[in-house]
């Protein structure tokens, strides 16, 4: 059974300011700030940070099939990831999905596995253009940058200068980048679901010497950080609820229901190894009535079930 996950101090008050900072020095200085409270957090290692940068990746993903034209919400994306066959196609707004799950995976602080995470959210092996930006955002985490926020800035701006009408390649390697320069065992998604696509269009300005993009991209980081702040230290409270009751749970895949729960974003109600479809539909009914669990969809069938 898990240990309990720890909890992390709240950011404090002052980085929560809703109106993003006017001079650029004073943009860095949050985001700084921001990433320094996010750290212990993104640092360590309990396995509850799989679901936090699972939760983290969806909404990354909605943000962008939203700002693409797409229709798909966190709940259409988490039905596609989870309802799905093995073999299935999860469709456009679902490989994007994959590619920020893959973002959060200790495999993505290998730069070697880049390439291979992104090409799925493109739909098709990454061409030479992309494997370029890759290649430029692999020579960058050789590169010990005093602001870590400076060099996400640089590859974003690189990245629309050769793509100018792609917003996954360049979000997606500012994380990877900014993961490693801090020396995170894991990337964090935090990028896309907080900078707007009107400020990414404005990358290229910052090697131009413009301060417009690296404010914006600065507030975005602050928003992201104190916002993934505040998801891990929900969901460490879930946690200890689920681990406090789960000695008193009866059912026979118990024990690896609550080990699912602990690291994955959702699960179906199926049958286990040992347990049948209805046991397995009891024990998370069991688990949702002692506020152990949620069911995430609302409805009466194809339900799934997490923290």
């Amino acid at each position: 059974m898990f240990e309990p996950p720890p909890t992390f101090v709240p950011a404090p008050s002052w980085l929560r300011r809703r109106a993003p900072p006017d001079i650029a020095a004073e943009a860095v200085f949050y985001a700084g700030a921001a990433l320094a409270a996010l750290h212990p957090v993104a640092r360590d290692e309990h396995p509850l940070g799989s679901l936090w940068r699972q939760r983290l990746a969806l909404s990354c993903a909605a943000t962008l099939a939203r700002q693409g034209g797409r229709t798909d919400d966190e709940a259409a994306l988490r039905d596609y990831w989870y309802l799905r066959r093995d073999d299935d196609d999860p469709g456009p707004g679902g490989r994007i999905l994959d590619a920020w799950r893959k973002l959060g995976e200790r495999a993505s602080s290998d730069v070697q596995q880049w390439n291979f995470a992104l090409a799925p959210a493109l739909g098709h092996p990454l061409n030479s253009l992309t494997d370029q930006i890759v290649g430029l955002a692999g020579r960058h985490t050789q590169q010990q940058h005093v602001m870590p926020v400076l060099a996400a800035a640089e590859i974003i701006a690189a990245s629309r200068r050769v793509l100018p009408n792609d917003d996954v390649v360049p979000l997606w390697l500012a994380d990877a980048v900014l993961a490693h320069q801090l020396r995170w065992p894991a990337p964090v998604p935090l990028l896309a679901a907080h900078l707007s696509r009107g400020a990414l269009r404005k990358a290229p300005q910052h090697f131009e010497g413009e301060t417009v993009f690296m404010s914006a991209l600065c507030a975005a980081y602050t928003t992201a950080a104190v916002a993934a702040i505040d998801l891990y230290n929900d969901l460490a409270r879930r946690a200890a609820r689920l681990l406090a009751v789960a000695p008193k749970l009866r059912g026979k895949d118990a024990a690896i229901r609550v080990g699912i729960l602990m690291v994955e974003d959702a699960q179906i109600a199926g049958a286990g190894k040992m347990g049948t479809d209805r046991s397995t539909r009891r024990l998370f009914q069991r688990l949702v009535s002692l506020g152990a669990a949620r069911e995430l969809t609302g409805r009466p069938t194809f339900r799934l079930y997490g923290l």
